[in-house]
């Protein structure tokens, strides 16, 4: 900045407006910036939805079944679901602007920790292709409506079927005869090898999500998703509720790590770990996205409620903590809960913004932290995109935020001030789902 000496005063009015104007600094532009950035934004989506039912109705709609596709030589491959069916996908094609863009979600339904879980998993969706919905419905980001998925709605979008119970990272060495098929790299390895014949290496950009055990596994193929396509296709990552946390329960017991610790003995979860983090760590520990994000290179965007109600069921209250049943209650609705158990649940959440914010500084890092009572958000329309979806300053929905880091790279660094502002849970009643009333907060780092 110029210093103003005493003869500043006989300044001419022009050049005084010209010295003024340059007392902004570089970060009062980029507020400025965001701010214009928003509103033309909120602008954009608002003209694209009064359009979209005149200009879009020829084409695929959001409402249109989606089939299963089974892997093709999956026997070849040794590219096998728990009980030895092929594995599978749901696959749309993308059109007009889209048709070179593709988007890869992985399906989510936790894990399996030992041989019985396993056995039995292999009898559901979750292990076997036989199990599977043939047809299913695309909606939230899947969808084809531009109304509600406007960034994505005409690329071509793939969701990948969850059968291996290990996040797509078991390794065969690992079955020892269990009558088991521990698969679940090779399935990955396989099924983007199909996609990459199918179009995907021709890709301009792409975009890898998933859903809460399928968000941990594009936390873990997020770079290895970025190093099998095009060196200038625009490729990025996007977890929904795969952020777990290695915090004890309400027993003192920490009875997630001892989980994930039976997950990667069973299936061999280390080959798929980051080297970096295995030399100094046992695996269970690097299966923890906070160590996993620590080597993570491709921009990465994360989606996560800070009352996961799946956490809270899972590794603060998890069966077997409570014998006396005092939390049966709260554990299955948060408006039941009393003020201790609201203040446990509050520490919870503060366990989560600690850890998340460890990557505030992160360029390649973004983030949408909300604090509804949910689980998976980017799925579901009445979350992803919808009057009633969570919003920062009852503005900045998941689609806006994700819209504003990934269309417009917007740092964290240069955005930082928007760290800490509050949000409103959506008001819908929906299974499972609840609105928290009096200690919202939300994290956009765009």
């Amino acid at each position: 900045m110029p210093s103003w000496s005493s003869s500043s005063s006989a300044l001419t009015a022009p050049n005084l407006r010209l010295r003024t104007l340059r007392i902004w600094s570089s970060k009062d532009y980029a507020i400025a910036a965001f701010i214009f950035l928003i509103l033309f934004s909120l602008l954009l989506f608002s003209h694209l939805d009064s359009r979209s039912h005149s200009r879009y109705d020829s084409q695929p709609h959001h409402s249109k079944l989606v089939p299963l596709t089974l892997l093709r030589n999956a026997n070849q491959t040794r590219a096998l679901c728990l009980d030895g069916s092929a594995p599978g996908y749901h696959f749309q094609s993308g059109f007009g602007s889209g048709s070179r863009n593709w988007l890869i979600h992985i399906e989510g339904g936790g894990w399996c920790n030992s041989i019985p879980s396993c056995y039995q998993r292999k009898f559901t969706h979750l292990g076997s292709s036989d199990h599977m919905e043939k047809l299913i419905p695309f909606s939230g980001i899947l969808s084809s409506d531009p109304a509600q998925n406007p960034d994505f709605f005409n690329w071509n979008k793939v969701k990948i079927r969850y059968c291996d119970g290990a996040s797509f990272a078991g390794h065969p060495e690992s079955e020892r005869g269990s009558g088991l098929f521990f698969r679940g790299q090779v399935i990955w390895e396989a099924i983007m090898d199909e996609l990459l014949s199918t179009g995907l290496s021709n890709a301009k950009q792409a975009l890898l999500s998933g859903c809460s055990a399928g968000g941990l596994a594009t936390l873990i193929h997020c770079d290895s998703f970025r190093q099998v396509l095009p060196k200038e296709a625009t490729v990025k990552c996007l977890a929904d509720a795969g952020f777990f946390l290695d915090e004890k329960d309400i027993s003192g017991n920490s009875t997630m790590r001892s989980f994930y610790h039976d997950v990667a003995q069973l299936q061999g979860l280390a080959k798929s770990l980051h080297k970096d983090c295995i030399a100094k760590m046992e695996p269970s520990k690097c299966l923890f996205p906070s160590e996993i994000a620590k080597n993570i290179k491709t921009p990465l965007f994360l989606v996560h409620p800070a009352y996961d109600f799946w956490q809270i069921r899972n590794i603060l209250v998890p069966q077997g903590s409570d014998p006396d049943g005092h939390w049966q209650r709260c554990r299955l609705d948060i408006r039941s809960c009393n003020a201790n158990m609201i203040d446990k649940l509050d520490s919870y959440r503060g366990s989560l913004l600690k850890a998340v914010n460890e990557f505030q500084q992160r360029k390649e890092i973004g983030m949408f932290i909300d604090s509804c009572f949910v689980h998976c958000q980017t799925e579901m329309e009445v979350t992803w995109h919808s009057p009633n979806s969570p919003k920062i300053n009852d503005k900045v929905t998941i689609v806006l935020a994700l819209h504003i880091c990934c269309v417009y790279n917007i740092s964290t660094q240069d955005m930082a001030f928007t760290q800490f502002l509050l949000s409103d849970c959506f008001m819908a009643v929906i299974p499972n789902m609840n609105f928290i009333s009096d200690f919202n907060n939300a994290i956009l780092f765009p």
